[in-house]
């Protein structure tokens, strides 16, 4: 048997290594604030942009970058040893559609400019249900999503967590959003087809456990959205003290 001490040690070390590897793939980009409005040179075409969101293994830009040629990819998400994966794969498979940004959600407007975006994905992310700020449905993401999407562009958001499902349908209503498509249950109700039938190595395992995926798509609304600071102040209070 290893060690707990061994085998974190082996883990460490392998991160390094892909963080190391992450610096030099070409289809990578950390941090990118010189790429504002210049996304159509990195491509070397004026196709649209679709982003995928707290990416991990970017396992759905990879898929929906071998679908769509006509269509680029970019992966985002914080990790670089996660991004890793995807980006290898991408490689690999000589998707030069699919591309990655290691860098906070947060920051998406120091890295695409205006309306340099077509629609966002938002794949089995962290539901946050102590931080509700950090949903990346939140008013303060959806903001920051208003600032670099184009008009009439789709949000899609694919979970096993009732809670950020909930929590979306009662955001989007709050901010006049339209939905696109609204599925409680995509394969009880046998809608996981085209791109709701990929699935990630977490769907996969949440699947196994009987747990129902949500799918719901909506466009924001033409007004600027309102992230509400009161609400906002009582959630940090609320982190605080617990």
């Amino acid at each position: 048997m290893f060690s707990s001490v061994y085998l974190c040690t082996i883990m460490g070390h392998k991160k390094l290594i892909r963080f190391k590897a992450v610096d030099n793939f070409a289809n990578v980009k950390q941090y990118p604030r010189n790429m504002l409005n210049n996304w159509h040179i990195f491509f070397n075409n004026k196709n649209s942009i679709t982003l995928e969101l707290a990416c991990g293994k970017g396992e759905y830009s990879v898929a929906l970058g071998r679908e769509h040629q006509n269509r680029n990819f970019i992966g985002v998400d914080i990790k670089g040893n996660r991004i890793y994966n995807g980006a290898k794969i991408a490689l690999q498979e000589s998707l030069t559609n699919v591309a990655f940004v290691r860098g906070q959600i947060d920051h998406l407007r120091e890295y695409f400019g205006e309306t340099e975006i077509d629609d966002i994905w938002i794949v089995f992310s962290d539901p946050f249900l102590r931080k509700p700020k950090n949903r990346l449905t939140h008013p303060r993401f959806l903001f920051i999503y208003q600032q670099v999407m184009k008009k009439g562009g789709v949000i899609k958001l694919k979970t096993d967590s009732k809670e950020l499902y909930d929590f979306t349908l009662e955001t989007i209503a709050e901010q006049g959003c339209t939905i696109v498509e609204n599925i409680a249950d995509i394969y009880g109700k046998g809608m996981a087809t085209g791109p709701l039938a990929i699935q990630t190595f977490y769907e996969k395992m949440h699947l196994a456990e009987g747990r129902t995926i949500y799918y719901l798509s909506f466009t924001l609304p033409k007004n600027t959205i309102v992230v509400p600071q009161r609400k906002a102040k009582i959630e940090e209070q609320l982190e605080t003290e617990s």
